[in-house]
């Protein structure tokens, strides 16, 4: 009992260590966080200035990010976007074609549904071909009645569309289904070339924020190069030293991303009000959908650790070529 309660106060002290040794840690971590921040701000302008070419290499891809996903939501408010004709067999009669468009009406997906007699057709090719005596020579109508069916935005995408059509293509009434997916096609594949536009433009802007990042660090390491010579001398480590320039990185990065998100929001609401003129015009009320909480969220925690690996990279290379003489 006595080796077992002198082993339970042993593991009792080493927790108790490990944790008085992690709050140690932690509080170190804070306080030259806070002196880095404080050096930053005895240069506000510098600072601010570096930071806002941060935030401005940053608002670019996200606003080209915030500008395709509302193409793309605007794209499912679109009415048309998708069309399907069902064409009717000759022989079904006025009480089967009722019968399935209010099928269709009732059928979740499906936003509108349109008839277009056997007579419209007819009336509206002869007024668009030029062939109107040639056709008063028909015998008999040769056009059959068409249900133009619009889905709703959740069959907004190609595949969901195709998917819808063979569901009602099916019908007994039916003799032939098209779908109208040209345009739905073109309007996806041109925001897919902007997506990854959109990606290869932030990785060549992310790549230059480390480049102000790490010659910025850079800089402040030669300007404080007999500081970092006095601090060898007494014994300090590289990562003791190390640790308030990738502060100074954190905190740029973290400025930058605040920075941004200003100019994002800013924008938005500069273009909130024409673009409601405009959607009013085409009966629509589409609105600008902003940066939600986890897009900010991760605006802020990217710009932070880009901020945080260009100082990274710029003190590693520079740091160990400052031996004390």
């Amino acid at each position: 009992m006595a080796r077992q309660s002198k082993r339970n106060r042993k593991a009792s002290g080493h927790l108790k260590g490990s944790r008085f040794n992690l709050a140690i840690w932690i509080t170190r971590h804070l306080q030259v966080a806070l002196a880095s921040l404080g050096r930053l701000s005895r240069v506000p302008f510098s600072t601010l200035m570096t930071a806002a070419v941060i935030g401005i290499a940053l608002a670019l891809p996200a606003g080209l990010h915030l500008l395709v996903d509302n193409l793309q939501t605007l794209s499912g408010t679109w009415n048309g976007a998708a069309s399907i004709s069902l064409f009717l067999k000759q022989n079904t009669d006025k009480t089967d074609t009722e019968q399935l468009i209010n099928q269709l009406q009732n059928r979740p997906g499906i936003s509108e549904v349109t008839l277009i007699t056997r007579e419209q057709a007819l009336g509206e090719f002869k007024q668009l071909s030029g062939f109107t005596d040639a056709l008063q020579a028909l015998q008999e109508n040769p056009l059959p009645d068409v249900i133009v069916v619009v889905p709703d935005e959740n069959y907004s995408e190609p595949g969901a569309a195709e998917q819808l059509v063979a569901d009602i293509g099916s019908s007994k009434e039916v003799d032939y289904a098209q779908l109208d997916l040209q345009w739905v096609k073109r309007f996806h594949g041109i925001t897919e070339i902007a997506k990854r536009g959109v990606f290869v433009l932030a990785s060549l802007l992310g790549l230059a924020v480390l480049l102000i990042v790490g010659n910025t660090i850079r800089l402040e390491i030669q300007n404080r190069h007999s500081e970092i010579e006095i601090t060898k001398l007494i014994g300090a480590t590289n990562a003791f030293i190390r640790r308030p320039f990738l502060y100074s990185g954190f905190w740029y990065g973290l400025l930058g991303g605040f920075i941004a998100w200003g100019m994002i929001v800013t924008s938005l609401l500069l273009l909130a009000a024409p673009v409601g003129r405009l959607a009013g015009l085409y009966n629509s009320d589409f609105q600008l959908s902003g940066l939600g909480f986890f897009t900010t969220l991760t605006l802020l925690l990217t710009s932070a650790l880009l901020g945080l690996l260009g100082s990274w990279l710029a003190v590693g290379r520079h740091l160990n070529k400052i031996e004390p003489s």
